[in-house]
């Protein structure tokens, strides 16, 4: 009788490791953030970077170099409505990092962004649009 109990402890335990097994090959696999290249050279000046979006936010490490003096602004958008808004101090005739964290707080999170640089009278000099689905920025504000 104790033999009997013993295969079919073993027994149980062996099902418990076939089933885990099984629940590991199911689970889902962990997703990746969509990223956007972001470029905006003008003259000498620059940003680039490098968007990322989570779940209710976008991250946008980047490097500005501003020949004179130039700002680089960034907002996120969900469709057309805006959700936070971002910007550098005005930098004159310096380079360094520059990076964005943009509040995305809605569901679904932010799906598109617009990045771009003035000079010190706020006029603009260069912008790109960036959308999350595509990972693409592309030339002006839309």
């Amino acid at each position: 009788m104790e033999l009997k109990g013993r295969l079919i402890r073993l027994a149980g335990a062996g099902a418990a490791l076939a089933l885990g097994s099984t629940v590991m090959v199911f689970a889902a696999p962990s997703a990746t953030a969509a990223s956007a290249n972001v470029s905006l050279p003008y003259g000498a000046s620059y940003y680039t970077g490098t968007a990322t979006w989570s779940n209710r936010s976008v991250a946008i490490d980047g490097s500005f170099k501003a020949t004179g003096c130039r700002r680089v602004y960034a907002r996120a958008f969900a469709g057309s409505t805006s959700l936070d808004f971002r910007s550098t101090s005005t930098w004159c005739d310096t380079s360094g990092p520059a990076d964005f964290t943009l509040v995305a707080d809605v569901v679904g999170g932010s799906d598109n962004i617009w990045v771009y640089m003035t000079d010190e009278n706020g006029k603009y000099l260069k912008e790109q649009t960036c959308y999350r689905s595509s990972g693409v920025c592309i030339d002006g504000l839309h």
